[in-house]
């Protein structure tokens, strides 16, 4: 055996082995220094005033359940009023304002989360601050899958503003929030007729059809075109898309949050993502090339033809190079995606609650059809006229609204500076998440929350009650831009499907899961309906 000050190593020893072992020791040492000084720093955040939360753990903060096999995960999720593993995020973060407070914290590794759960404190936030709190969060798994582009996950700024009203002053101009769509909505209706009588007596998932129709008024305005129900790449579509807005929000996803590469695994949801994105990417960039085939400049069609004379004119000005204009294809394929999508899924799985909780409630689906009867008849088609007039048919869509709650925890918000929240301090870079399931369930706004009672909306005269309170569609700089255009198709078509059908659910089955499938939209669970004209 060598001395210790002996250079040379001793018989059977390895040549440079201690010094390999120091090397590793030496490493151990500093990555369990940067554990604990990872640590040390989040302690040290809760001590500056941020909202209370449960214990971080270090490197993983509040996400280390992920790394942890699913049998093992009972007692480890976020401490203290944590759930297990099977609880969808939204009831998750219930629970714990339950124990925290309605405004309070978690971390996704280093990265500070706060979550709002009341009516006051979102209120505070986007509408009394409306500037500090209109920004979108640079979380990795955003950023790849949206090059932060678009309407709905683009940064709050010059462009996103410029980008937001070409986009929406466009959309009015062939017809959102206008009475002249009624048409196509109505027309879209008499498909949905036709498709939900050719199964007569029998059971069936009405998921497709609604999915379908819904997506043409969008396409019919974006594209110019709408989708036969027989058409099996557009089925396609419209199923990654619903898998894609459900497994985005996969607890596994998370972990893309910590360590991006994760986005990029062979295995799991990483693949299953990374092929929803290739897929719909390819429908949409087709769609946008035989547009700039067919382009007439006098004669625009929809959305992509205004948007690429426009992207033309802006190069123009600003001589021909383009790099003066956020106009160009890219941001418009961004722009489409975020119409495309969100104008289908949200108004898609609203009306497919509307038709559960009728086929659930046939007393108040009766109440509904004698309204339509009095107001509209049997013969006329429905009119956004109508509306005025249809109180309860109202309130019914709206008590739907609140207990689905189609976007469960918005889209996150992020801070653009520092500032103070309900007393807390909020440093600037926070990412904030909106609890729109428990705001609108809060006993102390809903009397017995849980409870599906379309009268809450109305007043002792029968007449509809505005509630500052009722905000499915969120509030401030960020609201969304498709507000309109829901509540158009949403009146209209459920109307509609009241005035023709009777809804039921099959004779002995077994009733539906109410919780809905989690994921960046509330849908729900698969279930079928029986119809019988009226």
């Amino acid at each position: 055996m060598s001395s210790p000050g002996d250079p040379h190593p001793a018989a059977g020893e390895q040549p440079g082995a201690g010094l390999h072992w120091r090397a590793a020791g030496g490493a151990l040492l500093l990555c369990g220094l940067a554990v604990l000084l990872g640590w040390v720093w989040l302690r040290w955040q809760r001590a500056c005033g941020i909202p209370p939360g449960p214990a971080p753990r270090p490197l993983v903060g509040n996400m280390g359940h992920l790394l942890v096999p699913r049998f093992l995960r009972r007692q480890f999720w976020l401490g203290r009023g944590g759930q297990t593993d099977t609880v969808a995020f939204h009831l998750r973060l219930a629970k714990l304002a339950s124990v925290y407070g309605n405004v309070f914290s978690l971390f996704i590794g280093h990265s500070l989360l706060v979550v709002l759960s009341d009516f006051r404190s979102v209120r505070e936030a986007l509408v009394q601050q409306a500037e500090v709190f209109s920004d979108r969060p640079r979380l990795p798994l955003i950023s790849i899958m949206t090059k932060e582009k678009g309407i709905v996950f683009a940064h709050y700024g010059p462009i996103w503003k410029q980008q937001r009203k070409f986009s929406h002053s466009t959309l009015r101009h062939f017809g959102l929030g206008k009475l002249s769509l009624e048409p196509k909505i109505i027309e879209e209706f008499q498909y949905v007729k036709e498709e939900m009588e050719k199964h007569g007596d029998a059971p069936f998932n009405p998921f497709p059809v609604i999915s379908n129709a819904v997506s043409n008024i969008i396409c019919s305005l974006c594209f110019g075109q709408r989708f036969d129900y027989t058409n099996k790449e557009f089925k396609k579509v419209l199923d990654f898309m619903s898998r894609g807005l459900e497994i985005c929000l996969h607890s596994q996803l998370f972990l893309i949050n910590i360590c991006p590469w994760f986005y990029y695994l062979p295995f799991g949801p990483f693949k299953e993502l990374r092929q929803i994105e290739r897929d719909i990417t390819c429908f949409l960039k087709n769609i946008i090339k035989a547009h700039q085939g067919s382009l007439d400049a006098g004669n625009p069609q929809d959305f992509i033809d205004m948007y690429l004379l426009h992207a033309e004119e802006e190069r123009r000005r600003s001589g021909g190079g383009g790099g003066g204009t956020s106009f160009d294809e890219d941001y418009l394929f961004y722009i489409i995606g975020d119409l495309f999508i969100a104008g289908t899924d949200t108004t898609t799985n609203s009306l497919l609650w509307c038709l559960l909780y009728m086929a659930l409630n046939p007393d108040v689906q009766e109440k509904v059809y004698e309204e339509i009867e009095r107001v509209i008849g049997h013969d006329r088609v429905p009119s956004l006229t109508d509306k005025a007039q249809m109180p309860y048919t109202e309130a019914t869509i709206m008590e739907v609204q609140r207990l689905s709650m189609a976007v469960p925890l918005a889209i996150p918000h992020m801070t653009s500076e520092k500032t103070v929240l309900q007393g807390y301090t909020i440093p600037k870079g926070t990412v904030v998440i909106l609890n729109l399931w428990s705001l609108h369930r809060d006993p102390a706004v809903w009397e017995k929350p849980d409870d599906f009672c379309p009268d809450r909306f109305l007043d002792d005269q029968g007449q509809l009650l505005k509630r500052e309170t009722f905000i499915p569609f969120g509030i401030g700089k960020r609201v969304c831009m498709g507000e309109q255009l829901a509540k158009m198709e949403l009146f209209l078509m459920f109307v509609s499907l009241m005035q023709t059908f009777t809804f039921a659910l099959p004779e002995g089955s077994e009733k539906p899961i109410m919780t809905g499938r989690f994921g960046l939209t509330l849908a729900p669970h698969p279930f079928n309906v029986t119809v019988s004209k009226r």
